[in-house]
């Protein structure tokens, strides 16, 4: 296997210098918040949209799994960078511009929180373009970031709302009940769904052959990210019945969109897939026989529950290497014949093509004798 590259390397110690202070810095600020064991509870509550929410994206990422690591530091980008950037830009703008509360509400906050999130998709896209195939990729890292900035926002609001200094409730347990019922059970999509736009713009960059796409795409995500925010937010100033009215007109449709959105390019990355490996295996890259046990989901558990069976753990991890190797290539390919491959994509079809050769000796698919080492 090659060694790291450089560009990661530099995403790898940015990401982790950025995360480290702002986690510092947020525990400062959570540690000055209120009594420990109330930011305990609001950290508790926080959490319980967490685990579906990061599930439900990882459900849509199974076609080409993206690196775990790179998951987590979308998730502590959200929770620490995000956050502290939005909190210090939004604080420093309101001190020099003099914005009114609504005006923070509506305005500031939708432009900072959603640029302070997108920055993670913009230094993806710089450093490790490699990681982005396409929209869907875009979705994933983006509600990734999302997630982590909601975990880390709730706990500040609920944490304020049982001191009753957020000004909107009676304090205590009723306050804190209200606001988890809204933030974490009503509507724990929302920022996910908000940078899920610049992900969008981010995956359409990617892959469009069309030049000013690659920069107009990101910008009009971001544009649409901020104008969903700032409606979101700005409903709360008119009371309840403008933020159901939002709620159930834009919100609402909004995420079955998306979901739809989701889905459909779920299923398209499916048959984008195959039709890429099948021209591979014309060219003589991967066999034939091999590519549904590649691009069939269900096709590829049994591969690696047949592999597991009759050959063990180093048959199973042997499979799971190959089949990730040749859905490498099968998107590095489709990107090559749509004229978008990185400039990089000869050596990085090379590595593919060199794991596929090292593991396929070593492996057998359903019906086939796994060979003995």
């Amino acid at each position: 296997m090659p060694g790291p590259r450089r560009d990661s390397v530099a995403f790898t110690v940015v990401v982790t210098v950025l995360v480290g202070l702002g986690a510092l810095l947020m525990l400062a600020i959570l540690t000055l918040s209120g009594a420990p064991a109330i930011t305990l509870l609001a950290a508790v509550l926080a959490a319980v949209p967490v685990g579906p929410l990061v599930a439900s994206y990882l459900w849509l990422d199974r076609y080409e799994p993206e690196p775990k690591r790179l998951l987590a530091f979308a998730l502590l980008w959200g929770a620490f960078v995000a956050t502290i950037a939005a909190i210090v830009v939004g604080g420093l703008g309101g001190l020099v511009v003099g914005f009114t509360d609504n005006q923070s509400l509506a305005i500031v906050a939708p432009v900072t929180e959603e640029a302070s999130k997108g920055v993670f998709l913009l230094l993806l896209l710089w450093w490790r373009r490699a990681e982005l195939d396409g929209i869907l990729d875009g979705i994933v890292y983006a509600g990734m970031v999302g997630i982590g900035f909601a975990f880390t926002e709730n706990i500040l609001y609920l944490a304020a709302a049982y001191n009753g200094t957020d000004g909107t409730g009676p304090g205590g347990i009723a306050g804190v009940t209200t606001l988890f019922v809204i933030r974490c059970l009503l509507s724990p999509f929302a920022h996910p769904l908000f940078t899920t736009f610049t992900g969008i713009g981010i995956g359409i960059a990617v892959t469009t052959r069309v030049p000013a796409l690659r920069w107009l795409a990101p910008i009009g995500g971001y544009c649409l990210a901020v104008i969903a925010h700032g409606l979101w937010n700005g409903s709360t100033i008119f009371g309840l019945g403008s933020f159901a009215a939002v709620y159930l007109v834009l919100m609402l449709p909004a995420l079955i969109g998306l979901v739809w959105l989701g889905v459909w390019t779920r299923s398209s990355e499916r048959r984008m897939l195959a039709a890429a490996l099948d021209d591979a295996s014309r060219r003589g890259l991967i066999p034939a026989t091999d590519i549904g046990w590649v691009v069939d989901l269900r096709a590829r558990r049994a591969a690696r529950a047949h592999a597991k069976l009759y050959g063990g753990p180093a048959a199973h991890e042997a499979m799971k290497d190959y089949q990730q190797a040749a859905v490498e290539l099968g998107f590095l390919h489709h990107r090559l014949l749509r004229g978008t491959a990185p400039a990089d994509y000869q050596a990085r079809g090379q590595d593919y093509l060199a794991r596929i050769n090292a593991v396929r000796p070593s492996i057998a698919f359903p019906g086939q004798v796994v060979p003995t080492r």
